[in-house]
């Protein structure tokens, strides 16, 4: 299988654009996982946290303003937007995780991934 390079580097762009306005926002701890060695369905894992549902819900509007500001694509789905704990945003190449504190400890999806490779996103 052969990987459009342009390809892959929107999708690092637009996964690099949400993680940005999450950390402008009330977000915190974001990372970026490279999952697409090892998952069929996704490329990239962002996960942010929120101190609480409010903020995970303001997260998720800012996250999905921000990739649509910068030409990105809408999310495929949204899970999550009935309690604010944890809210995935499927994007397709890359997937965004926003979590509480609580939730994001009791999932722990950075252990679960420990051994896929980080994405530098900060400036």
């Amino acid at each position: 299988m052969s990987v459009n390079t342009s390809d892959a580097l929107a999708t690092q762009y637009w996964a690099r654009v949400a993680a940005a306005a999450a950390e402008e926002g009330p977000g915190s701890d974001t990372v970026i996982i490279d999952v697409g060695d090892v998952l069929v369905f996704t490329d990239l894992f962002v996960i942010i946290s929120g101190a609480h549902s409010r903020a995970v819900r303001a997260l998720t509007e800012r996250v999905e303003e921000a990739v649509d500001a910068c030409g990105g694509p809408k999310p495929i789905h949204i899970e999550g937007l009935s309690d604010y704990e944890w809210v995935l945003m499927d994007y397709g190449d890359f997937v965004v995780h926003i979590f509480t504190a609580s939730a994001r400890s009791y999932y722990a999806l950075e252990q679960l991934w420990k051994d896929c490779p980080l994405v530098e996103h900060r400036r």
